[in-house]
């Protein structure tokens, strides 16, 4: 059996905070996830983002490598890298991003939008570990069977696709029958809330929406602008733009010139093809994804001066 590249009893301990990055489409580039990696928190990218560029997935983990292996060299300490597949039937390209994730020896693959099938095993081949999102408890058994090593639990209020169920449930269950990492998602925006997600027994915070709002996050100004000025009552969750269940921030969609009101509820089917003018309202493109933590994030700041903030909270917190 090869020895796993990552010890996930002692990883939380070894961060600067314990965690994790979220793999954002289109937001999460290469300038993010070093600047992530570099602060002391995991940072992560979704594989089809690189495959939409002119590098391609290869060229961009090369670059991060190439980049925090030069700050290792500086003696600065740096946090392991994750890459995100998309599991799902339509994604042509797995078997492809698959490949290429082995080939570099990924130490953290996050697996999501489906089951996770045989990945685990692939990815365990050369010692890197999967964790799986999932929703509720029939995604986690699920998922747990099929080899990954930790949950990521997308709970209600996280960004982008996210379930229903409050954490205050749905942790403490997952925790009751499975001794694994689990990952915590939905409003985690400061370090009080990532010390809140540590004491209802996650291993790691799953932080996404948060690191919107930094300077190296590869998304618009005006995006930006709109989470630090929105709240959370100004998130949408609908299944309407993607299909699933998602949140996004009721002024993007409002821009766009719909109604939030005449949206999909979740459970419902999405048989509409909207258009703007000459301009398809796409998620996530021009329909922006948030999280209900909105409302805590008043600033658009460095990663580098984020992480560090959010370390003297959640210290704080522990006092």
């Amino acid at each position: 059996m090869v020895k796993p590249i990552l010890n996930l009893d002692t990883l939380p301990g070894e961060l600067a905070l314990p965690v994790i990055g979220a793999p954002m489409f289109i937001v999460s580039v290469p300038d993010l996830v070093v600047a992530q990696c570099t602060a002391g928190v995991i940072g992560t990218f979704p594989a089809t983002n690189a495959h939409r560029s002119d590098e391609g997935l290869d060229g961009w983990l090369t670059e991060i490598t190439e980049r925090n292996e030069h700050a290792r060299a500086q003696g600065q300490y740096v946090a392991p890298l994750g890459v995100n597949l998309i599991v799902h039937r339509s994604n042509e390209n797995l078997d492809q991003h698959l490949a290429t994730v082995i080939e570099h020896r990924v130490p953290l693959v996050i697996t999501s939008v489906g089951a996770p099938g045989d990945i685990a095993k692939e990815v365990h081949s050369y010692g890197g570990v999967v964790f799986h999102d999932v929703t509720n408890m029939r995604h986690a058994r699920k998922a747990a069977s099929s080899g990954v090593d930790g949950l990521i639990l997308v709970c209600g209020g996280a960004g982008g696709h996210a379930g229903s169920l409050n954490p205050f449930a749905l942790v403490p269950e997952v925790r009751a029958e499975f001794d694994m990492p689990l990952i915590l998602s939905g409003a985690i925006s400061s370090g009080q809330a990532v010390r809140a997600a540590r004491t209802l027994g996650a291993d790691f915070a799953y932080l996404g929406t948060r690191f919107i709002a930094v300077q190296e996050a590869n998304a618009a100004p005006e995006y930006k602008q709109m989470i630090i000025e929105s709240g959370a009552s100004d998130i949408t969750y609908t299944p309407e733009f993607s299909g699933l269940p998602a949140n996004y921030l009721t002024k993007s969609i409002l821009a766009s010139e719909l109604d939030p009101a005449d949206l999909a509820l979740p459970g419902q089917k999405v048989d509409r093809d909207y258009q703007t003018g000459h301009k398809k309202a796409q998620a996530w493109s021009v329909i922006w994804s948030a999280g209900q933590g909105v409302g805590t994030i008043t600033d658009a700041p460095s990663t580098a001066d984020l992480v560090a903030r959010l370390k003297v909270e959640y210290e704080a917190s522990g006092a």
